[in-house]
């Protein structure tokens, strides 16, 4: 059976796009989409490998961090998921920055949104290779390099794109439950041994929360949550979008942020709030592993390791089936290649963007093991920051764009969804990408000129973005003037 696709503006890709079939409607619930987004954050990874740093430079009071960043980017959510009932373009992010900021604005957002999405996810292969060594070296005392443990990532998460979006969901379910699993099997047996001395909530005490190194955990916090507003990524697939959509957004944001900050905190009860700090200064990485030895077993250190090495397969099948999705829908626009609006005949899947995908990460990934740099502290890090500086400043043109898109417009809304709560969210996340790019030293543990390119590389990609803008508006009106504009009305949900 042949079906016309549904494409963001447009009459042109109707006539000339390469894509006969269009992706699987009502494929996705509020859960499938949770699952999509909160794989993404890996809650497994950022609390074995990055909490324990968070406790370090902030102490007791780390847990508050969670919570902050999760009510703070609550509140941008709220004008996100409202201005979702009325933008259905399915270029997310770029399309609602388009209708509150203007096209020009809008192309900027596209290439920004590509740029982060691919640095989330490809410099993750450095951390796939080193968690894969490690939990190797851990369990059998082998020493396997780690190129070929990327190189068979990409194989098996390009494959994982290529399948149906139904597929991908199955199995972010299964893992996801998995390694949430094992950190609420650590938390549940802390709590009933009682912690080292007993249980305590000194954690949210104000005295333990107004810290220096508060500041820190929460440029931590809000990395944690990076990527929890893909939600709007997958609206074509969704059943019944209007309402899946905010309900999944609001159910990551809420889960995330109350499971970071109780994990944080049992953990904390785990060693004592006297004792905590010094253990993770000793050997941050090891906390996690330490507290399930002694409160589960030698099983459960084993078993997290595991955990955390399919933790990130699936914070990688995450970020590519989105980056996929924007692949198709700039496709479809007109600003990438035709080839990459192709969506699979059997498995709805947008494939060919998934190839285009998969080739720019072992391109990536070879050329930094061909310099010979180290796939953690420069895989990992230098490629991931900029893609999280992207995703942050994402969010701020959005919460922007809200109030300038509604005060245009008739609507139903009322003020705090449409003006209170975006002006609140932009000056809550500005303050946030302050914090995030002060203490960029302690993301990448680099040097102050390389953090400097890291950082720069954000503003760059925007200029570009209106560059290109601009050169679309004189040379290609066409494509300017359909750009995120909204898909025709057979298509509607």
């Amino acid at each position: 059976m042949t079906v016309t696709p549904s494409v963001p503006g447009a009459h042109q890709a109707e006539t000339e796009a390469p894509a006969t079939y269009s992706l699987r409607r009502g494929s996705l619930g509020t859960t499938d989409i949770a699952f999509f987004v909160v794989s993404a954050a890996a809650p497994l990874t950022v609390m074995a490998g990055v909490a324990p740093l968070a406790i370090l430079m902030g102490g007791i009071g780390a847990p508050v961090g969670y919570l902050l960043a999760g009510l703070t980017l609550a509140v941008f959510a709220i004008g996100f998921t409202t201005m979702s009932r009325h933008v259905r373009s399915a270029g997310a992010f770029y399309a609602f920055i388009t209708r509150g900021l203007g096209r020009r604005a809008g192309i900027g957002a596209a290439l920004l949104a590509l740029v982060g999405y691919n640095g989330m996810e490809i410099g993750v292969y450095g951390l796939l290779g080193t968690a894969t060594r490690d939990t190797a070296r851990s369990l059998f005392g082998a020493d396997i390099p780690w190129l070929p443990v990327a190189l068979l990532g990409l194989l098996l998460i390009g494959y994982g794109g290529y399948r149906s979006i139904d597929f991908g969901a199955k199995v972010l379910g299964v893992l996801l439950v998995a390694e949430t699993g094992i950190l609420v099997l650590l938390a549940g047996a802390v709590l009933v041994d009682g912690g080292a001395d007993g249980l305590s909530l000194a954690s949210f005490a104000p005295g333990n929360v107004m810290v220096p190194g508060m500041i820190a955990v929460l440029a931590f916090a809000f990395a944690a949550f990076t990527g929890f507003e893909s939600t709007v990524i997958y609206r074509r697939e969704a059943r019944d979008p209007a309402r899946t959509v905010p309900r999944a957004t609001y159910l990551a944001v809420a889960f995330l942020g109350l499971f970071y900050a109780f994990i944080v905190w049992t953990v904390i009860q785990a060693f004592g709030d006297a004792k905590v700090i010094a253990t993770a200064g000793s050997n941050p990485a090891d906390l996690f592993f330490s507290a399930i030895t002694v409160y589960v077993g030698p099983w459960a250190a084993d078993l997290m390791h595991i955990l955390i090495v399919t933790s990130v397969l699936a914070s990688l099948l995450a970020f590519h089936n989105a980056i996929n999705r924007y692949g198709l829908a700039l496709a479809e626009e007109g600003i990438l290649p035709k080839a990459l609006a192709r969506v699979h005949p059997r498995h709805r899947s947008p494939y060919v963007a998934g190839i285009a995908q998969t080739v720019l990460g072992a391109a990536v990934v070879l050329a930094f093991a061909a310099a010979g740099a180290d796939p953690y502290m420069q895989l990992l890090l230098w490629v991931n920051t900029p893609g999280m500086l992207a995703l942050m400043v994402l969010q701020l043109l959005a919460a922007i764009a809200v109030p300038l898109y509604f005060r245009r417009r008739t609507h139903g809304e009322g003020a705090l969804r449409t003006v209170l709560a975006p002006v609140a969210a932009a000056v809550l996340l500005t303050g946030a990408i302050a914090l995030v790019v002060t203490h960029l030293d302690q993301f990448t543990g680099a040097s102050t000129t390389v953090n400097t390119v890291l950082a720069a590389i954000v503003p760059a990609v925007l200029v570009i973005g209106l560059a290109l803008g601009w050169w679309l508006r004189r040379s290609r009106p066409e494509v300017y003037a359909g750009f995120a504009a909204e898909p025709p009305a057979d298509a509607a949900e």
